[in-house]
């Protein structure tokens, strides 16, 4: 079954706030073999609305849409969608009821604004909202399926897992699959990649694709099988995804679908081993990466966000005569912050970074996107020099991923 999404709200195409629920629609509906094929992103303007309505409505048969469900005159979706379907607004006694009661529980006063929240179209079979007070509404028309639901995203995901996605399959009787086996690559460019696997490509089942998604030092390969019987999808691929791990050998280090930091994670798991970190430039950014995955607290210690050289010196223990004559962004500095991390918490592991983010601070010698990293497993050491471009942000986010790699291909050698 295919599907469309619109997203309504000026606020998105301002770049005030980032649409993230049309990624976390798109990977749930995957999951029941589903398919997002166009989001679309419009303003709170009803014309735009009723266009984009249109024209999805023209290729397929559901359409979700999130936004402009809230009580203020900005949010014009529930009066655009009335008029769509040719219904007319009337007060829903048991709407009404739940948003007293969601007031009560937060114990705020009602005002007119929300008590209207409680206005529905006739044409609109009301789905409630547990945690907020915009209802969510289905219509339908010549078989066709719109749901409309609120833009906050703990409401969305909370209504779609709760009552929308098992009502779309019980109206619509589609219970396709589409299976995914992920893994994770290292040591290719993403053309060499693809040269080394145009044999293992075309003896690929017609109903299996391969997909190619890289990113800095890492590609990820994603295999998608798609059929009507998910019994028989599964050991199709189980199959051609053992046969993709034993070509790529030790290249392949993750045979799942993580990051980079729940890749090393998985590593430092299965070994039993254990992590810190120093950073300087990133500002403890890789910390972050790591404790972002759930159950990091088994392998991960902690970390020395070590930004002022006195903070390397009297608690990395980096000697005054190595900041002196080689200075913070360099290769003595970097190795004697991972040695020093790695005594300080007892650990197995450890990786530092020292560099120039910008916009200022660079030199000829050293200009803005210059970054050390070192990583130690155990007493052996990596260590490089990367010029990174991009402003602050970036640079600050690749140095992130190439730290967590260096340690990676470190453990891996």
């Amino acid at each position: 079954m295919n599907v469309e999404i619109i997203v309504i709200g000026d606020e998105l195409l301002i770049g005030q706030v980032t649409d993230t629920n049309s990624g976390w629609i798109a990977r749930e509906l995957n999951h029941i073999g589903w398919e997002v094929t166009e989001i679309t992103t419009v303003r709170d303007r009803e014309r735009e609305i009723t266009d984009a309505l249109d024209s999805s409505f023209g290729r397929v048969d559901v359409v979700l849409m999130t936004g402009g469900l809230g009580p203020t005159k900005d949010d014009i979706t529930k009066q655009t969608l009335c008029r769509y379907f040719g219904g007319k607004m009337i007060f829903d006694e048991t709407v009404c009821a739940h948003v007293e009661e969601i007031f009560r529980r937060r114990h705020l006063q009602m005002n007119t604004s929300t008590h209207d929240q409680a206005y529905v179209p006739d044409v609109c079979t009301v789905i409630e909202n547990p945690v907020g007070t915009a209802p969510v509404m289905w219509f339908e028309r010549e078989g066709k399926v719109l749901v409309s639901m609120p833009g906050v995203p703990i409401e969305m995901k909370t209504v779609m897992q709760a009552s929308v996605i098992d009502r779309l399959r019980r109206h619509f009787g589609d219970h396709s699959a589409i299976l995914h086996r992920t893994c994770l690559v290292k040591d290719f460019t993403e053309s060499r990649l693809s040269e080394s696997l145009t044999g293992f490509e075309a003896q690929l089942p017609a109903c299996i694709k391969l997909a190619y998604l890289p990113t800095p030092g890492v590609i990820r390969l994603r295999l998608t099988a798609r059929g009507d019987d998910e019994a028989q999808l599964q050991p199709l691929i189980d199959g051609q995804f053992d046969k993709l791990k034993d070509l790529l050998g030790p290249h392949l280090f993750c045979d799942s679908d993580a990051t980079l930091a729940g890749a090393l994670g998985l590593l430092l798991a299965r070994r039993g081993e254990t992590l810190a970190t120093a950073e300087s430039c990133t500002g403890g950014n890789i910390a972050h990466e790591i404790t972002r995955v759930a159950g990091s607290s088994v392998y991960f210690k902690g970390s020395v966000v070590a930004y002022a050289n006195e903070v390397k010196e009297h608690v990395l223990h980096v000697s005054p005569q190595t900041l002196e004559q080689c200075g913070a962004v360099s290769r003595e500095t970097v190795l004697q912050m991972t040695a020093g991390v790695q005594r300080l918490f007892a650990t197995d592991c450890a990786v530092a970074t020292s560099g120039i983010a910008g916009p200022g601070g660079g030199t000829p010698e050293k200009p803005v996107g210059t970054v050390w990293i070192a990583a130690r497993y155990g007493n052996r050491d990596k260590v490089d020099c990367f010029r990174f471009e991009g402003d602050r942000e970036q640079v600050i986010a690749r140095a992130t991923q190439a730290a967590l790699l260096m340690l990676v291909q470190l453990m891996t050698e």
